[in-house]
């Protein structure tokens, strides 16, 4: 993606509740802030995210997760404006050996969800993945995640839904 498509991702937005939030695509110096936002999470939303809870995001994993391309890997986060150096939520895509689908991930802070940041997240992933040409999506995600399952269905169409051991995996389209 060029730096004028890029930049587009970087903007102020407004929530249905009337929170303000920043969204912009994440930096390699996100880094420490993704830790901070891990260790905000509760166990349960830690969990949900990436199945399992650990006492705090790998300092080489939060390295990995911060520094991306834009383009094949691609994230975007949001900000609290009261404190910039707040991540309240990410969205990411991470390429899978199917190079036409990529896995797609939502987490949002505790105190933000429930007031549409998750899907203004999802759908800023979805439409810089259509940018970068990427029109196949798979999602991993809790069956007691009924919050999540939901936004990506209102957000994509699903074209294949399988159900393994709690674990529902979405392949998903960008809705027109």
């Amino acid at each position: 993606m060029d730096a004028v498509a890029l930049a587009a991702f970087d903007r102020p937005e407004t929530l249905p509740g009337g929170q303000r939030v920043r969204l912009r695509p994440i930096r390699p110096d996100d880094a420490p802030r993704l830790e901070e936002l891990y260790a905000r999470l509760s166990q349960h939303s830690a969990y949900q995210r990436f199945f399992t809870v650990m006492h705090r995001l790998p300092p080489d994993w939060a390295r990995f997760l911060a520094a991306v391309d834009h383009q094949r890997r691609f994230a975007v986060v949001a900000e609290e404006p009261a404190a910039p150096s707040t991540l309240v939520g990410v969205a990411r895509y991470e390429p899978l050996p199917d190079k036409e689908t990529v896995e797609l991930a939502v987490v949002v802070q505790d105190s933000w969800q429930g007031k549409g940041l998750g899907r203004l997240l999802l759908r800023d992933l979805l439409r810089a993945a259509e940018l970068n040409g990427i029109r196949r999506f798979r999602a991993f995600v809790l069956a007691e995640n009924r919050r999540m399952l939901h936004v990506l269905t209102r957000e994509a169409d699903v074209h294949e839904r399988r159900v393994d051991r709690g674990v529902v995996e979405l392949t998903l389209t960008r809705k027109v």
